[in-house]
């Protein structure tokens, strides 16, 4: 097992929600400038949302990128992403490394202006040639000043959404579960889980700080919690039949609360998220919250680590690939993928 955690959930059939964003014009016009983009066009507006956690959501299908802060998009751009042979991976991942002066260790130097690194394997956000179809080695090329800008704005850490299709938000309140996404450098999820068995346990000094993540496994009625990609925390969970559903739900931790307490610590308020149904059709968040029990001082204490910019994944799959000899899900149904690919 490698000891970093590239992709939190890869799955090559993404069923996304199709529906207009609002940067500074009405939906219906935006829908249509995106719809009709050239190759090499974009739409900038970050002051739209000035501040909060930033989501780079690329559409596959569409050739699309877009870019939300705080659940509100600021930004759409056309993209070249992997031809045949090469595809780009699909999946849930963090920016690992940003440079802006990079080459290509593998195809030949190349330069890869304002690259901002996805695996450790050579995939990435970077500049190049929008020819107005896939065209990669399996990068995302951007044009190069949209790029540009949007290295300006992102920081290790932030989230990266790569789907077949296309994924809108939608802004929920919701209180203290779920999500994916942190590379780490330390020892793997799967081997501290290993280390723990199924017990529950808590121990944040295993890795101290960095982006807190959460995978909630319907499949395993398991919560799991990790920091900067290493497991700190795992506890049961119980869920009734009104969390049944056969998909994947992203969550992302905004800047705002809403003025009610939170049903798991009613000293404080409730966070807003925005939501990523990134396949299948899961349940209303509110049917969802109500139907997932888990033990109270567990949830207390992830409440306690919670910031903007948190990412939460709530699924239907397994959440912990299991060792190779063992029966399990196949490779396109692994929600914590440990090995680099």
């Amino acid at each position: 097992m490698s000891s970093t955690l590239n992709a939190v959930y890869s799955r090559r059939a993404f069923l996304g929600v199709c529906a207009s964003i609002a940067l500074v014009s009405s939906a219906e016009a935006l829908a249509v400038n995106v719809k009709n983009m050239k190759p090499g066009e974009f739409i900038w507006h970050p002051e739209a949302a000035p501040a909060g956690p930033l989501v780079v959501l690329v559409s596959l299908n569409e050739q699309r990128v877009y870019v939300y802060r705080n659940g509100v998009a600021i930004g759409v751009s056309t993209i070249s992403s992997g031809k045949p042979g090469h595809e780009t991976p699909t999946g849930v991942f963090t920016i690992l490394q940003k440079n802006r002066d990079h080459r290509s260790n593998i195809y030949n130097n190349a330069p890869m202006p304002y690259m901002q690194r996805l695996t450790w394997t050579g995939i990435a956000l970077h500049g190049g040639t929008i020819p107005g179809y896939p065209a990669s080695h399996g990068c995302v090329r951007l044009p190069h000043t949209f790029a540009q800008k949007l290295f300006a704005e992102t920081k290790n850490g932030d989230t990266v959404v790569v789907a077949d299709t296309r994924v809108d938000p939608a802004k929920i309140a919701f209180p203290a579960l779920l999500a994916p996404v942190a590379p780490g450098s330390g020892a793997s999820p799967v081997d501290q889980l290993a280390k723990h068995g199924k017990g529950d346990f808590w121990d944040e000094s295993i890795s101290p700080s960095g982006p807190l993540s959460i995978v909630v496994s319907l499949a395993e009625q398991r919560f799991y919690v990790l920091r900067n990609g290493v497991a700190i925390g795992s506890s049961w969970l119980y869920s009734d039949s009104g969390a049944d559903f056969d998909g994947a739900l992203l969550l992302v931790m905004g800047e705002g609360t809403v003025n009610e307490p939170s049903p798991f610590d009613p000293t404080q308020l409730r966070h807003e998220w925005a939501s990523y149904p990134l396949f299948g059709s899961p349940p209303p968040l509110d049917r969802l919250e109500n139907s997932i029990k888990a033990q109270p001082e567990f949830i207390r204490r992830v409440y306690q680590l919670l910031k903007p910019g948190t990412t939460m994944l709530i699924t239907s799959l397994p959440a912990v690939r299991p060792a190779p000899d063992a029966p399990g899900p196949s490779p396109t149904e692994r929600v914590l993928e440990s090995d680099v690919n």
